[in-house]
C-alpha cells in the first residue's frame, strides 16, 4: 500500500462506509481500494472496448464505439430500475 492520505466527505457518506466494512469483515481503506479497484477509467473502457472489436475481428469505428454505449448506457438504465 501507498502512502496514506485522507479523503474529505460527509459525515453521512462516511458513516455508510463504515457500516458497508464492518458487513464486509473489512476497514473503509480495504473497502475504498476493492471499489476504486472495480472500476475502470475511461480510458481502460475504451482499450478493452477496442481489444473486443478486435477479437471479433470487427473493425472499431466511432458508429460501433456509440453503439457499445448506447448499448451499456441501456443496461444501466434496466438495472437501476430493479
Amino acid at each position: 500500500m501507498g502512502k496514506a492520505t485522507s479523503i474529505k466527505t460527509s459525515e453521512e457518506v462516511r458513516d455508510r462506509l463504515r457500516i458497508l466494512a464492518a458487513e464486509r469483515g473489512t476497514t473503509i481503506t480495504e473497502l475504498l481500494e476493492e471499489l476504486a479497484n472495480r472500476e475502470l477509467t475511461a480510458a481502460e473502457r475504451e482499450q478493452r472496448a477496442s481489444e473486443a472489436a478486435q477479437e471479433l475481428g470487427i473493425e472499431y469505428t466511432e458508429q460501433v464505439q456509440r453503439a457499445g454505449e448506447d448499448a451499456w448506457a441501456r443496461i444501466r438504465a434496466h438495472q437501476g430500475a430493479a
